[in-house]
């Protein structure tokens, strides 16, 4: 399987991302920027590079004169966004699977073994890349610049809960059985069975919403104790 190259800047951000869902960086708490390039040796354009993506995802807010701050999401609008993700996601999915050309449905079938091979490998931080890179390629495939682009904006904001999901156990299993089903749908062109599929993947319903809640109260609960 071959590696997701990764920059400076992401490689900042992936570790301060996971500083902040797992309780380590606590809302409210100060971001340094000189601190944080000394702490991992990069120079001051990865540093400001990660905090423009963490801002993106809502993790980070910047208040001018005062600095850059661990922010707090709540649940509620979480589960808000999440709802409108699964929507944009499933209308991606219905244009996919009419609109698709045999290169992009190339373009999705390698990226599907992608992430088979990370799930394979018990690797849920290669299958968080590939994943995106899947869901990218559904995108592209759905010729609608427009709703490509607002569905990319609430993904980049519920990138670290999305990652979060991964480390619920059997997730990174059962989402590449949904993947398949996508890709199933899409080949055979059955626009309203792709939707379907693609709403569900992303939708935290039934076990998924219980097993959510529980990781973001366990996340809340770390973070007071801390």
């Amino acid at each position: 399987m071959s590696s997701v190259k990764r920059s400076n800047a992401q490689r900042l951000r992936d570790s301060l991302e996971d500083d902040i869902i797992n309780g380590r960086r606590t809302p409210g708490e100060r971001l340094d920027p000189e601190a944080l390039g000394s702490e991992f040796s990069v120079s001051r354009t990865p540093v400001r590079e990660a905090i423009q993506q963490l801002v993106a995802s809502g993790l980070v807010t910047v208040s001018p004169k005062k600095g850059t701050f661990v922010a707090r999401v709540g649940i509620d609008q979480l589960i808000e966004m999440f709802e409108v993700m699964a929507e944009l996601e499933g209308m991606c999915g219905r244009l996919a699977a009419r609109r698709i050309t045999e290169q992009e449905l190339v373009a999705l079938r390698d990226a599907f073994q992608r992430c088979e091979a990370a799930a394979q490998a018990g690797d849920t931080d290669e299958y968080y890349y590939e994943n995106e890179t899947f869901h990218e390629c559904i995108y592209a495939a759905s010729h609608n610049a427009f709703l490509a682009d607002e569905a990319r904006r609430l993904k980049q904001r519920l990138k670290p809960y999305r990652r979060l999901q991964l480390q619920v156990r059997q997730r990174m299993s059962n989402s590449l059985g949904e993947h398949r089903e996508i890709v199933a749908a899409i080949e055979k062109g059955a626009a309203e069975l792709a939707e379907r599929a693609l709403r569900e993947h992303v939708l935290i319903q039934g076990e998924r919403f219980s097993d959510f809640i529980a990781s973001v109260k366990k996340l809340d609960a770390s973070r007071t104790t801390t």
